[in-house]
């Protein structure tokens, strides 16, 4: 009897995009961390064998001294995703013609630097528009990635509040980042959106089923921060859960991750910042060697081909446009 699956996905945000989320002027000189962090993911990768989808932003691909980090995460044979290209999490905001524009801009720059055109989309900061949806259907894409169903994504934007010092209208534009209680409730297997023309396989980041709270590796590396014991309960319920309905998890990096205290300045509202280097990466190896142990881990574009061939679920893409 075959294994369940379960995709591997990295968002490659860089140190300047949670900079320009925090309201941080200092992301404006477009400072990068992928020297340090891209070598320590891709060892991790290769040491255990694993698929891996990395969701770039076009802006980084546009700028010379990143470009041999995202031509090495191409020449390691993972999958090359589109994260937008500015990596605004209030894309959900951006007009039809902007929003066609990010995209295209942020595939073209991609592929100049990394050989491949991207298949695949994720939102900054998981946001999603009816508009992102239909553009990218329009555009070829194969899936989209974006959906987080929590129901502690209003807290997870009330801590960030806290912690990052914003205006007020940086704080409208910003309203939404990690979602409603509403959108907590969004299916946590793959299904369809309905689109004018055509559909498109949405896989969502997996949360715990039942509770819907995160278990991707920043909210694991934020728990062990108080207990890895609690943490490793957490994961290993999360995991046994999703073996119990039914669902094949999709597990998200990000690359602080793998970075830590003091190795990436103004990034101390980051969960987790406060742990030394060595013990993310071996609470990060532990993870996700406990992931292949349960699952057949695949590109998240394995997944979507996979799902494809099913029967699946249909969500209206007009839903989002009536909870904006």
């Amino acid at each position: 009897m075959s294994r369940p699956v379960a995709s591997l996905s990295l968002d490659l945000d860089n140190a300047w995009a949670y900079l320009k989320t925090s309201g941080d002027p200092a992301w404006e000189t477009m400072p990068s961390y992928f020297d340090t962090v891209v070598p320590r993911i891709l060892a991790i990768k290769r040491e255990l064998g694993l698929p891996l989808t990395v969701f770039i932003v076009g802006a980084d691909a546009e700028i010379a001294r990143n470009v041999p980090s995202l031509k090495d995460i191409a020449d390691a044979g993972c999958e090359i995703g589109n994260h937008s290209f500015w990596h605004e999490p209030w894309l959900h905001l951006y007009s039809r013609e902007e929003v066609e524009e990010e995209i295209s801009k942020a595939e073209n720059a991609i592929h100049a630097a990394t050989g491949v055109r991207p298949r695949a989309f994720r939102g900054p900061g998981f946001s999603i528009s009816d508009t992102v949806l239909e553009t990218l259907a329009a555009r070829g894409y194969a899936y989209d990635a974006s959906t987080f169903p929590t129901v502690i994504g209003p807290l997870a934007r009330l801590y960030y509040f806290m912690k990052a010092p914003l205006s007020a209208e940086e704080r409208k534009t910003r309203k939404r980042m990690y979602g409603s209680i509403s959108d907590g409730f969004r299916p946590l297997k793959p299904y369809r959106w309905t689109l004018p023309a055509s559909e498109l396989v949405e896989i969502p980041v997996t949360t715990m089923p039942l509770t819907r709270t995160p278990f991707h590796l920043s909210y694991l590396q934020y728990l062990a921060g108080f207990s890895e014991v609690l943490a490793k309960a957490y994961f290993r319920t999360a995991l046994g859960l999703c073996k119990l309905r039914g669902i094949e998890p999709s597990f998200l990096l990000h690359p602080p991750d793998f970075l830590g205290q003091g190795e990436a300045p103004g990034l101390d509202f980051f969960p987790a910042m406060n742990r030394p280097a060595e013990k993310k990466a071996a609470f990060a190896r532990w993870a996700l060697s406990t992931l292949q142990k349960h699952f057949d881990v695949v590109t998240m574009q394995q997944h979507a081909d996979l799902v494809s061939a099913r029967e699946l679920p249909v969500a209206d893409a007009d839903s989002l446009r009536q909870a904006a």
